[in-house]
């Protein structure tokens, strides 16, 4: 694998299409090839970190929220700020903890999301952005679309999915929302699932992304840096090692 330079990559789409579970699934790929990355996750209605791997695999408990509640977002604070997982050396994470929401600490700007951004992307060459859906209630993940170098939109293949992509897409439309950078993204197909219902909305896909029991028994179970292992997670497993090249 190449190496690109500081890349950021942010992750987002309707409710309930994959949006955390690729953007972990994503970070472990680098992180298992040695490539420093860090995982952001930006939602405060529903914290992700408790969500995505066992608390006892986190060095330690850092908040988002105490970064952008400063006044200005510097690399130091940022560096001291970033939570390592126990099992993997180069991934580092951030996001809000158990218990928090967007109240619990003073609202932010759009000037400190991009101080956030701009300084993950100094510290590490990888910054994988997990989107929340509501980017108009949502300031940093809004920043993370305009700010990032790419973009996995995601929907799946049902149709409240696609009903909700329609709707945000009216508000992707300004320039700032370089749709050159986008790739669309069908996740969570399961087999035998019309996913050119889809590709009505989006156009054409870039990636397809099936659905895998095993990775919906991850996730259900918090554990997604565990490792895929089973036949039913190859297609699953080939379409990440594809978005990371």
């Amino acid at each position: 694998m190449d190496e690109p330079g500081n890349q950021v990559l942010a992750v987002w789409g309707s409710p309930g299409s994959g949006k955390t579970t690729v953007a972990v699934k994503l970070a472990k790929y680098l992180a298992g090839k040695k490539r420093n990355v860090v995982l952001l996750t930006c939602d405060m209605t529903a914290p992700m970190l408790p969500c995505i791997c066992p608390p006892a695999d986190l060095e330690c408990e850092h908040s988002l929220g105490s970064v952008l509640a400063a006044v200005q977002v510097t690399q130091s604070l940022v560096r001291h700020n970033l939570i390592t997982h126990k099992k993997y050396d180069y991934l580092t994470l951030m996001g809000m903890l158990r218990g928090e929401n967007e109240y619990t600490y003073p609202p932010h700007n759009a000037s400190q999301a991009t101080e956030l951004i701009d300084c993950l992307r100094e510290l590490t060459p990888y910054v994988i952005i997990d989107c929340s859906s509501y980017i108009v209630n949502d300031i940093l993940s809004a920043i993370a679309l305009m700010e990032a170098d790419s973009v996995l939109r995601l929907v799946g293949c049902d149709l409240k999915s696609i009903s909700y992509l329609s709707s945000q897409l009216p508000l992707l439309q300004d320039h700032e929302w370089d749709a050159d950078k986008q790739y669309r993204v069908a996740s969570n197909i399961r087999p035998n699932e019309a996913s050119e219902h889809v590709e009505r909305v989006l156009g054409n896909v870039t990636f397809r992304i099936p659905h895998s029991a095993e990775v919906e028994e991850q996730v259900l179970a918090g554990n997604l840096f565990k490792e895929l292992s089973l036949k039913d997670s190859r297609g699953f497993r080939k379409e990440i090692e594809q978005i990371t090249r």
